[in-house]
């Protein structure tokens, strides 16, 4: 079979965006319940958004109903993607016809199930964690010089890939100078500044800071990658939702009146968006 690279398609590893929806609760009734009065007064939040069931914070390992959760996501027209689980719940979370994932957090740090591990069972990892890289058998005799050189040589070489590796990319800021319509999506790796109208069922997603001169209806979601420290700036705060590194607030909760309508910032404090009004002068 020839090898030959398809010019119609290609085969690429990549990371796809999803919500993970933690499950925190085994009485279903009451999740669909929570579920439905929290986002059925507003059924573009979801707008097709694809979600990841958690269920490592559930007690036990007794089998839940998951097809509920299931279709009352798709009721709320977001789409049911995998299952996350701890090892004594795969048996039984992965019988509803989704694939069993992996999850990491955006945050930097291990999952919640890599976390859960008794000291012994990273014991080995730990330790492999605290060699060097660079380590390199000693020589003897005369050929301990050359070795010591190599060794040397080589250590520099990591040290200068290490340093190209740990600077940072320069992002360009992406600009956006035309008005964004229901439905249209934009996204931006680093900061993006938007110099129109952000309509109603719109979206603005960035992985750095979000600058919108003209009114906002729409969604606005900053640091999406975990970035606690990402802002939100609008000239005229009227938006569906914001969200920042993952904590958002709905129109559901009404803004404060020095807020709504006028220039503001929304900011992270203490796993809370704070909302300011912007003195501009």
């Amino acid at each position: 079979m020839s090898q030959k690279k398809s010019p119609r398609f290609e085969l690429r590893s990549g990371n796809v965006d999803a919500l993970l929806l933690a499950l925190q609760t085994a009485d279903m009734d009451a999740l669909r319940d929570d579920l439905l009065s929290r986002f059925e007064s507003t059924p573009d939040f979801f707008s097709d958004d694809v979600v990841a069931l958690d269920l490592r914070r559930l007690d036990g390992d007794s089998a839940l109903a998951l097809d509920r959760v299931i279709d009352t996501l798709s009721a709320l027209n977001a789409r049911a993607i995998g299952v996350v689980a701890r090892p004594d719940q795969r048996g039984w979370a992965g019988g509803f016809g989704l694939p069993l994932l992996d999850s990491q957090s955006r945050r930097g740090g291990r999952d919640d199930a890599a976390r859960d591990k008794p000291d012994a069972e990273n014991g080995s990892e730990r330790a492999a964690e605290g060699a060097p890289a660079d380590t390199i058998p000693a020589a003897s005799g005369a050929e301990s010089g050359t070795a010591k050189d190599s060794a040397s040589e080589i250590a520099e070489i990591m040290a200068a890939a290490n340093a190209a590796a740990a600077t940072p990319r320069a992002i360009p800021t992406l600009l956006i100078d035309k008005p964004l319509r229901s439905g249209q999506q934009v996204y931006a790796q680093g900061d993006v500044v938007i110099l129109d109208l952000v309509s109603y069922g719109a979206e603005v997603i960035a992985e750095g800071n979000i600058h919108i001169y003209a009114p906002l209806r729409g969604r606005a979601l900053a640091g999406v990658k975990g970035n606690p420290d990402a802002r939100i700036f609008c000239t005229c705060m009227e938006p569906e939702l914001i969200s920042i590194a993952g904590i958002y607030r709905t129109a559901e909760q009404t803004l404060p009146a020095d807020v709504l309508g006028k220039s503001a910032q929304v900011r992270l404090a203490d796993e809370k968006l704070i909302l300011e009004p912007l003195r501009m002068k």
